[in-house]
């Protein structure tokens, strides 16, 4: 998003809308162009709660999959365009849930509990999003993009196992290494956002992928590493997100190719 709100700004300065306490919705305007860019930060699509242990905080969440996160969903009658993106919160210990209660869990060790792992929990929320989307009576959203899975870039460890990605460049096309758990969930969310798009077709809504997966991949020297500045996480290393200007620049250059074949 930021990225975006960079290159928008270059042509007009925004107005500063709105900015909760915690820096997780923001809206900015551009009152020369009628446009407004707002961004809302979601866990996992769906409502989730953080189970909470002796009083602190236990890093166990659950999920309700047949609900949707009122934090984004409640904006959707103001909104046109929407680019949905999610993935890195789901590889943690979760308790899944329907409406007949405990279905499953991922990274449990719980008996009697079915561990169905993070793709069918990732694709199970994409899924009741997309739903949601295409059930809302009094939505205007013309286009939903299903942005695919970015990949991490630890090596020689995991985030809180010595993991880094220090590298100073891009892999060369035969260097990339398309595993299967990154390439599984890059198929689950193209799958789901293929399905909405049938159905949308129907009421004039459309579905489509902001495929940035392999691109990402080629990319392990463009991350903040060491360098990430959270005085609170020393000594571990960022390999998720990116630095800006950075290799997620292109991700402009995709959605606009992408909006000018579904906008016609």
């Amino acid at each position: 998003m930021e990225s975006l709100l960079c290159l928008l700004s270059k042509v007009e300065t925004p107005v500063d809308r709105y900015k909760d306490s915690e820096d997780r919705k923001r809206i900015w305007h551009f009152p020369g162009h009628e446009f407004t860019l707002m961004i809302v930060w979601t866990k996992f699509l769906v409502e989730g709660e953080e189970r909470v242990i002796n009083g602190s905080p236990s890093g166990i969440f659950d999920l309700h999959l047949h609900k949707v996160d009122e934090e984004w969903s409640k904006d959707l009658p103001a909104i046109d365009y929407i680019i949905i993106s999610d993935a890195h919160w789901f590889f943690r210990t979760i308790y899944l849930h329907d409406d007949t209660g405990v279905i499953g869990c991922v990274y449990c060790d719980t008996p009697n509990v079915t561990d169905y792992g993070v793709g069918f929990a990732l694709g199970m929320a994409f899924r009741s999003a997309l739903n949601y989307i295409n059930r809302c009576e009094n939505c205007k959203v013309r286009v939903t993009l299903v942005r695919t899975f970015s990949p991490a870039h630890f090596e020689n460890g995991t985030w809180d196992s010595g993991g880094r990605c220090n590298r100073t460049r891009p892999l060369r096309e035969r260097e990339i290494k398309l595993r299967s758990n990154e390439w599984g969930l890059r198929r689950l969310q193209l799958e789901e956002t293929e399905k909405a798009n049938i159905e949308g077709k129907k009421k004039g809504k459309k579905f489509v992928a902001l495929d940035v997966t392999r691109a990402m991949l080629m990319r392990p020297d463009g991350h903040p590493g060491e360098f990430w500045g959270n005085k609170w996480m020393k000594g571990y290393n960022d390999c998720v997100h990116w630095c800006l200007p950075g290799p997620i620049d292109v991700w402009n250059d995709f959605l606009l190719a992408v909006l000018r074949t579904q906008i016609a």
